[in-house]
């Protein structure tokens, strides 16, 4: 069974892969692996190592931080629990390809248009 931090670590590297357009197969050519390796790391099934995450991070454009976002200890984790409940939304979310397309569209616009969007956006939410 997979680690909790090796899932969450997977997650965030699947994520920013396809936030990029990224192949698997893409990805591991510019780190010296084979994609079956990435698909690893990504399921959790594989422990990523320090160099290998150095250079994933790189291929990626990421500080090697990025990955581990998101994470917090067991106390934390109680003491928040109703806060995040609130403000997240599930991680899933960010694996749709609908919310990849949505992202890719909002960083194509320039500043002006990239604020009022997201506005409008923040005030369709609240009103439902």
């Amino acid at each position: 069974m997979a680690h909790p931090i090796d899932s969450h670590v997977g997650r965030r590297l699947r994520q920013r892969r396809s936030l990029l357009g990224m192949t698997q197969q893409r990805l591991a050519e510019s780190v010296g692996i084979k994609f079956q390796q990435i698909q690893k790391y990504e399921s959790g099934a594989n422990r990523v190592s320090a160099s290998r995450l150095w250079a994933l991070a790189e291929a990626l454009e990421v500080p090697v931080s990025y990955f581990f976002e998101g994470l917090s200890s067991p106390e934390m984790e109680e003491s928040t629990a109703a806060k995040a409940e609130a403000d997240t939304i599930s991680p899933e979310v960010l694996t749709n390809k609908e919310t990849i397309d949505l992202i890719r569209a909002y960083y194509g616009l320039k500043e002006g248009p990239r604020r009022r969007l997201l506005d409008l956006a923040k005030t369709l939410a609240g009103a439902a």
